[in-house]
C-alpha cells in the first residue's frame, strides 16, 4: 500500500502542509511512523479522507436536476469569444476547467469574469494517469 508524506497529501489536497499535520493532531487524519521514524499517511487513509472532506465542498445548486456526477462550481475566470466559438475557464477550488461552447449559450447565460458557474463533465472517455513506476 503507498504511503504519503505530509508534503505530498498537502498538495494532493490542496492544502498547506501545517494544515495537514493540524487535521492529524486533531485525529481528523491518520498517520502512523515509517520506519525512519518519520510521519506518513497510508494512501487508502488519504483517499477516504479526501473524498469525505470533498463532499459538498462545491455543491451543485439544489434547484437544478441532472444525470452528470461529476459538477464543479466555481467562479469564471477568463472568457475568450470570437464570432462563433468561446472558451470559458473556470477555478473551482484547486481545479482549472476549461470548457468549449457556442458564443450564444455564453451570451444568453451572462457568462463574464468574475461571475459563479459550475461546470459539469460527462464523459465516455476519461484518461487517468499515474507517475511512473508502481508503489
Amino acid at each position: 500500500m503507498p504511503t504519503y508524506s505530509i508534503g505530498q497529501a498537502a498538495e494532493l489536497l490542496g492544502v498547506s502542509s501545517e494544515t495537514v499535520r493540524r487535521w492529524a493532531d486533531g485525529g481528523q487524519l491518520r498517520m502512523e511512523r515509517d520506519g525512519g521514524g518519520n510521519r506518513v499517511i497510508d494512501g487508502v487513509g488519504l483517499a477516504a479522507f479526501a473524498k469525505e472532506r470533498a463532499t459538498g465542498l462545491h455543491p451543485v445548486p439544489g434547484e437544478v436536476l441532472t444525470s452528470v456526477r461529476n459538477s464543479f462550481a466555481g467562479i469564471v475566470t477568463k472568457v475568450t469569444m470570437d464570432e462563433v466559438i468561446a472558451q470559458v475557464e473556470i477555478q473551482s477550488g484547486p481545479h482549472r476547467l476549461v470548457s468549449v461552447v457556442s458564443r450564444e449559450a455564453v451570451e444568453e447565460l451572462g457568462i463574464e469574469v468574475g461571475v459563479t458557474a459550475t461546470a459539469r463533465v460527462k464523459s465516455t472517455n476519461v484518461h487517468v494517469d499515474r507517475p511512473g513506476g508502481r508503489d
